[in-house]
């Protein structure tokens, strides 16, 4: 079967995916003037009422925000954004307790909408001539010899487009890594977690915010928990994580009502009974996965993975999306590196960044624990506040692990080793400490406890009775 060839003259790359990570790399792209072919197997979000997939909202930090600043397009997206300072935590008793994120006016994370995000994005890259956007376009499979992608498109017909490179940022069950698997030895693994989650809205209150802005608000409890985010129509994007189990074993208004009131009280005002239980019973709990493959570039340099194609994440860190902006970051300093020679800057990439993607999958795992269970605990707050108190007074030397990764620039992996670092100094401090102290109660146990009987024993043992007497009187 013979397809139509859409052919350049010039260094070309196609990019299947044109969600957050994909369309943002075909900008970065653009800016360097290489001809980008834009594939997404969706119709144009922008012309849509209801978009359906994910939806649980963004935040933004760092790593994303710089990225955005390389292609010009921070500023529009963080005005279309809400900051979050510190997070809120809900307790049983309907009390709050804020906790700030860090130490400085700017470490704030910008919540925004999937789909606004996503609009943006397209918008930006709908004005450079060096990209062609393909909607409802399918990925189908990679010539490697021929340097061939075919897409089946939205009239079932199949296309051919002859490019330098293909990059996969069309997620967690990417077709381009299967097609990359077919022609490479790939390492894969994926987990999907016990926890799913199901997404609620808290409206406005009197055309205001039913809660504190600029927080991201959480109850945990344990198990479990209910996050909420703000929006910028002065809603909130509320997500419950629950065990599948859980969620199957609620299966009545009642259920539904009586385990809220027991763990989320607070929440059933703030979303509405009637918006809980229409909500609750006309939606599907929905799996978290996570995703880890080795390598990302195929031995060729012909092929990459990107984003949630590469190393998706359980959403608990915040850096599913900031990491996929980041990848693009990376890849175009291997690019510059290397001249622009594609097959080269996809291997050296891959050198640099799967240790950094692994890292932060397994990060985003731990975060969940300490969202919906470390928060609760004093050894948290602990632990914050000597973090912090070191990161005030020697902020070269001792960095917070969440500030590491959301607000700096730093590698994951190097990351997570300060971190193990800090861990072990404390671990040594305390043993220290302790030591001191038993030393300090074991020198009064002997001086006020030992002394006396040593004396007074002695002294009965060896001295006359009437000089054991006094001697024992004296020490008493």
């Amino acid at each position: 079967m013979t397809h139509p060839i859409i052919s350049e003259s010039n260094q070309v790359v196609a990019i299947v995916g044109g969600g957050l990570g994909g369309t943002l790399c075909s900008l970065f792209f653009a800016k360097h003037g290489i001809k980008v072919h834009l594939f997404e197997l969706r119709s144009d979000i922008r012309k849509q009422k209801i978009v359906k997939g994910r939806s649980i909202n963004m935040a933004l930090s760092r790593r994303g925000r710089d990225a955005l600043a390389y292609v010009n397009c921070e500023d529009v997206i963080v005005q279309n954004g809400i900051p979050m300072h510190s997070r809120m935590l809900h307790d049983l008793n309907c009390h709050t307790t804020s906790v700030r994120y860090g130490t400085h006016p700017d470490h704030e994370i910008i919540s925004i909408d999937r789909r606004i995000l996503n609009e943006l994005l397209l918008d930006e890259a709908c004005k450079r001539p060096e990209i062609t956007i393909h909607f409802q376009h399918k990925f189908v499979s990679w010539n490697r010899e021929e340097k061939i992608a075919t897409f089946q498109n939205e009239s079932d017909d199949y296309v051919d487009f002859k490019v330098d490179a293909l990059i996969g940022y069309d997620g967690c069950h990417s077709g381009v890594r299967a097609a990359m698997m077919k022609l490479d030895s790939v390492n894969f693994s994926q987990r999907y977690i016990d926890t799913n989650y199901m997404e609620f809205c808290i409206p406005p209150k009197n055309n205001e915010f039913a809660m504190d802005i600029n927080y991201l608000h959480i109850w945990p409890r344990h198990e479990f928990m209910l996050i909420a985010l703000p929006n910028q129509d002065k809603s909130f994007t509320t997500t419950l994580f629950l065990p599948l189990q859980i969620f199957q074993q609620i299966t009545t208004e009642d259920e539904l009502l009586t385990f809220f009131q027991k763990y989320f009280p607070d929440a059933i005002s703030f979303i509405g009974r009637e918006n809980l239980i229409e909500t609750y019973f006309t939606s599907k709990p929905l799996p978290l996965i996570s995703i880890k493959c080795s390598p990302h570039a195929s031995i060729h340099g012909d092929i990459l993975l990107m984003g949630d194609a590469a190393h998706s994440m359980i959403p608990f860190y915040a850096q599913g999306m900031n990491s996929a902006f980041e990848d693009t970051i990376v890849l175009f300093d291997k690019l510059k590196e290397n001249d622009f020679q594609i097959p080269k800057a996809f291997v050296e990439y891959n050198k640099t960044r799967v240790d950094d993607a692994h890292t932060v999958v397994d990060l985003s795992m731990y975060n969940h624990y300490e969202m919906r269970h470390l928060v609760t605990t004093r050894s948290y707050y602990w632990r914050k506040k000597i973090d912090n108190f070191l990161y005030r007074i020697v902020p070269q030397w001792w960095v917070p692990l969440y500030t590491m990764v959301t607000f700096t620039r730093i590698p994951y992996k190097q990351c997570l080793e300060s971190r193990k670092r800090q861990d072990k100094i404390l671990e040594i401090c305390r043993r220290v400490g302790y030591t001191i102290m038993g030393l300090y109660l074991f020198k009064q146990f002997a001086v006020y406890v030992i002394k006396p009987f040593a004396i007074r024993f002695l002294a009965k043992r060896y001295l006359p009775n009437m000089v054991a007497d006094t001697v024992a009187d004296t020490v008493a």
